[in-house]
């Protein structure tokens, strides 16, 4: 109790007292020494414990239990006291003694936490995940085991499980301040400034309530009162903040962006993640490959995206802003870093707002500034809590060392003579917006804490305030002024920032005496898109043959949570399990008995296929294999069909177990590890069949007719939104026209054996694909780092990758370094293939599904999609989605927050406008008049009747065989070099184009920051 007090002199006496004390006590002599080694601890008089835990465990009589009590001290002084070392030995250390700990007593789960610190404290993600984990199943009410699993997560840029893993913190025990602290620090990172401010609220009410905790056998960690002084003050600070930003905010809309995180009331709600309880070894070793950059051994899974998309370069290395020892007795109190002066303040501030037009010089300035800046605001921080060691109860009993406060600079900003008040009231309105972007700019470099959009992290920063005036001014302000490149004959350059006017005025200056036929919609600079390289990384035979990203719902919840979307947009293809049971979809709408009931008439195309093993592709004399996958086009009817698959079926039964029996073995949940089997039993019936029976596959079955099949389409709106055919959310809901099989539902009516072969969905958008059943159906998967792999192995086997059709021979794969993903999917299952994930399929039994592609709103997918559609023109390949269509539709109906995605949408509608300018100028230069036709209403995208490129606004027409065809100019000049006999038509009023395009401007939410 004295030592719990702080009464140190008086607990020594006392404790040396009981020493010489021969009565009979509960406290060997042994206990009591480790009392006193305790006591010096917590005196910080580190040296002197030190050498009283070496004393007792010297010797020989001393317990298994006060062993691992006294190795788990010693560790975790080890780890945060420098004054025992370097730190490099120091960290061997700590390490070794934490393992002995965990040998003498393996049920600790306290030990097993501070060990999973450690190896957090060293980059060792893995092993500090791994220790955690059992932390958590030997103790499943640590609360700062939780916190540090939280924080663990969100340094691995996983918003979603630190919220959760935060949020089991806090409800094991809602003192915890650490925890409500990192959870403010991430809901402000995200942008949802409303949740950060009732965490930080929460945890400064824990920290005034904070009562030192009685730990079992007397063991206590005892805090001074300024520990906690300078952390109050600065969350007060933040607090204070967030009020005056929060009552300036407007109130949220249905125009605002989806929050990246659900509330806080959401999450205290939700249950527990299903992919925290179910991860496991998979996780660990996707998060071990992932840590902090570096390239540790290879084992496991690949990951799903192994390189960057787009001009963004691959995330800096997560770090640690304080290390742990900073925890320790030691107060840092001189700083050599000086505080910007008012001058330096303002020349910051006035280089990021014009950072994109800095010279080189500025540019270093900028640089030098900020790293100066973000020092300052480092050193000016208020001392960390004095840590001190205890024992297992100890930590249990929320001590301060037990737990993590993840960029606890952040959220002490300025405690002193330059604190975060006085800095805020020093600056104009305009001034403070950039001010939380340095805050943010800080949160983000000095902790890496990048949150994770399905590909690419980055950070945006965006103002508090949701103004599209203030949005317009920041591009408009800079003034963009014509500029001439010196290399190209004193063409004009183009940027985003330019307005309607400007563009046209610069694009007068371009000479008319050459066509305008060179047009991209990507930037000017921007190297023309060819299949990449494979990432070089060597992968094992395990991670060859990775585990499916797969989770299971239980009911309609999981499925509407926003968890859910995150985990399919992270992952190539993931298998979404037991969700027709859990939305109570109603499959039978989709079953061959009700097709042939509703429209029995209805159009089926027919693929004939040979019959064979899943991974197996034959030539047809069966004597090599081979990658050209056979298949014949025909047509029938959905009840000629039926009768087909009904026979299929009859036949089978006869068959002695053939056919059937390959049928019903593959009822297993196993994703990773079936198909092996599927496929050597089907390899059996091959060679007794000698692979001569031919199949027909009914595909591409269309159900867009909402007067045919209303029923089935009205099913689906069960769907979350991300999933379903047409949602707000979705790029291809804006197309304004039906695109067939893409934002319409197609059906696939199937055979055991029948084949989709392999491909990109087109323009790489995501895909949803939901079975039917009775029967399942086998799944290859390939992620879109590789494609170019298998590109080079068609053209290796004489075959296009876009225009033929093929079917990997697995060993092939393997050999080129391509790992594969390979699952059964069950009925009800839903498989989600995200964007450019390459993938074939072959059904297991007797089978329907259905499919649709969706465009998530995000940066990857739509640069995915614009880099195929480029890619596609050089293929001489039709784009079925007209992307500039699309983004003069996205340009009108949404408002967009994400940099990034603005600014490729931005560049799309540049380009464009600036070739029909280009294109109107030229013409009329030929003397040619433009005519105005207008559009209908959901009239088609056009494109060109001989090359197939999107045609777009300039419509240049030539009567064909009695019919009006469509020309792009390249064609039209081939046709007519001086364009007599062709006519040119406007879709658009050039007035109409320029007002969307001035009106598109990146549209600012309340958030201090946002990843995209």
């Amino acid at each position: 109790m004295l030592k719990a007090n702080g009464e140190f002199r008086t607990a020594l006496k006392h404790l040396q007292l009981a020493l010489i004390d021969t009565s009979p006590s509960t406290f060997t002599d042994l206990q009591v020494k480790f009392q006193i080694a305790h006591l010096y601890e917590v005196q910080n008089k580190h040296k002197a414990a030190k050498e009283s835990y070496e004393f007792i465990l010297n010797n020989k009589n001393v317990s298994l239990d006060l062993k691992a009590d006294i190795y788990r001290q010693l560790g975790w002084m080890y780890h945060c006291v420098e004054c025992l070392g370097e730190k490099k030995e120091r960290e061997s250390n700590a390490l070794l003694f934490l393992q002995k700990s965990i040998e003498a007593d393996p049920k600790c789960g306290q030990s097993l936490y501070l060990l999973g610190r450690c190896y957090a404290g060293v980059n060792k993600v893995h092993d500090a995940f791994l220790a955690y984990r059992n932390s958590v199943e030997k103790s499943e009410g640590n609360a700062d085991t939780w916190c540090s699993i939280g924080v663990l997560y969100q340094q691995q840029n996983q918003p979603t499980d630190a919220l959760q893993a935060y949020i089991c913190a806090v409800q094991l025990d809602k003192e915890h301040r650490s925890a409500w602290t990192n959870l403010g620090i991430l809901y402000e990172s995200c942008g949802q400034l409303r949740d950060a401010y009732a965490c930080y609220s929460n945890a400064i009410k824990r920290i005034s309530n904070k009562k030192i905790g009685n730990g079992q056998e007397g063991n206590k960690a005892v805090f001074s009162k300024s520990s906690t002084n300078g952390l109050t003050k600065g969350l007060a600070q933040r607090v204070k903040f967030l009020e005056s930003q929060l009552s300036q905010a407007p109130l949220p809309s249905i125009t605002s962006k989806r929050r990246q995180l659900c509330s806080i009331e959401e999450a205290w709600n939700l249950p527990i993640s299903l992919e925290i309880n179910s991860r496991q070894q998979q996780q660990s070793v996707q998060m071990q490959q992932r840590q902090f950059g570096k390239n540790p051994s290879v084992q496991g899974p690949p990951p799903p995206y192994p390189h960057s998309h787009g001009s963004q370069s691959n995330p800096l290395p997560a770090k640690r802003s304080k290390d742990d020892g900073e925890y320790s007795v030691k107060n840092r109190t001189d700083h050599t870093t000086q505080n910007l002066s008012q001058q330096q303040m303002n020349t910051l501030q006035f280089l990021q707002q014009n950072q994109k037009n800095l010279n080189e010089q500025q540019d270093k300035l900028l640089h030098q500034l900020s790293a100066q800046n973000r020092q300052a605001l480092k050193n000016s921080s208020s001392p960390g809590p004095t840590s001190s060691t205890s024992t297992s109860e100890t930590i249990s009993d929320r001590t301060n060392f037990g737990s993590e406060i993840i960029s606890s600079d952040n959220i002490k900003e300025d405690t002193d003579a330059n604190d975060l008040a006085r800095i805020v009231s020093t600056v104009t309105d305009q001034k403070l917006k950039i001010r939380c972007q340095n805050i943010s700019t800080k949160l983000s470099e000095d902790q890496g804490l990048n949150n994770y959009d399905g590909t690419n992290v980055s950070i945006k920063y965006e103002s508090l305030t949701n103004c599209n005036d203030d949005t317009q001014n920041n591009f408009k302000d800079q003034k963009p002024k014509v500029e001439y490149d010196n290399d190209q004959e004193s063409l004009p350059t183009f940027n985003i920032q330019m307005d309607s006017k400007q563009l046209l005025s610069a694009v007068k200056l371009l000479p008319v005496d050459e066509p305008p036929i060179n047009f991209t919609i990507t930037a000017k600079n921007a190297p023309p898109p060819a299949p990449p390289d494979c990432p070089p990384q060597r992968l094992t035979r395990e991670q060859l043959l990775p585990p499916t990203p797969s989770v299971h719902l239980e009911n309609k919840k999981n499925a509407f949570s926003p968890q859910l979307q995150e985990f399919c947009l992270k992952h190539p293809i993931a298998v979404v399990r037991g969700l027709a049971g859990a939305l109570k979809l109603d499959l039978g709408l989709f079953s061959t008995k009700t097709l042939v009931e509703a429209n029995p008439d209805h159009s089926v195309e027919v693929r004939t296929q040979v019959n064979q093993s899943p991974d197996e592709n034959w030539d047809v004399s069966q004597a090599k294999r081979v990658w050209a996958c056979i298949s014949h086009r025909s047509h029938t009817t959905i009840a000629k069909y039926a009768q087909y698959q009904a026979s299929s079926f009859q036949d089978s039964l006869k068959d002695e177990g053939d056919k059937g029996s390959a049928g019903s073995q593959v009822m297993s949940d196993s994703d990773s590890k079936d198909s092996v089997s599927n496929s050597n039993i089907n390899l059996k019936r091959k060679r007794q069949k000698n692979g001569s029976k031919m199949l027909r596959f009914g595909t591409n079955v269309d159900l867009s007719d909402e007067r045919k099949w209303k029923p089935q389409l009205s099913e689906l709106q069960k769907l979350p939104a991300f999933a379903r055919v047409i949602s707000a959310a979705n790029m291809l809901s804006h197309v304004g026209h039906v695109i067939l099989g893409m934002n319409t539902v197609q059906l696939y009516m199937k055979v055991p054996g029948s084949r989709t072969p392999g491909h990109q969905e087109n323009n790489n958008f995501c895909s949803i694909n939901i079975n039917i059943g009775p029967g399942d159906c086998e799944w290859f998967a390939v992620p879109d780092a590789y494609w170019g792999g298998i590109h080079n192995l068609c053209e290796k086997n004489s075959i296009s990758y876009l225009h033929g059709s093929w079917w990997p021979v697995l060993e092939d794969l393997y050999k080129e370094n391509i790992p594969v993903y390979r699952f059964i999917q069950k009925p009800g299952d839903l498989v989600w293939v995200n964007a450019g994930c390459v993938h074939w399929v072959q059904s297991v039994g007797w089978c329907n599904n259905i499919a649709w592609n969706v465009g998530p709103l995000t940066a990857r997918q739509y640069s995915l999609a614009i880099e195929r559609y480029e890619w596609n023109k050089l293929q001489s390949f039709k784009s079925i989605v007209p992307m500039i269509h699309l983004s003069w539709n996205l340009a009108r109906n949404i408002k967009v927050s994400d940099v990034k995605l603005f600014e490729l949408i931005k560049m799309c509608l540049l380009q464009s406008l600036k070739n029909v300018f280009h294109l109107q100028e030229y013409v009329k230069s030929k003397g040619v008049e433009v005519r105005f036709n207008g559009r209908g209403k959901n009239e088609a995208s056009h494109y060109c009747g001989q090359c197939e490129v999107e045609v777009f606004n300039v419509l240049f027409i030539r009567e064909q065989e009695k019919r009006h065809v469509v020309h792009c100019l390249p064609c039209a000049l081939k046709l007519s070099p001086s364009l007599q006999g062709i006519v040119c038509l406007e879709e658009y009023r050039l007035s109409e184009l320029q007002q969307v395009y001035d009106s598109f401007t990146l549209y600012r939410t309340q958030g201090l920051g946002q990843a995209h």
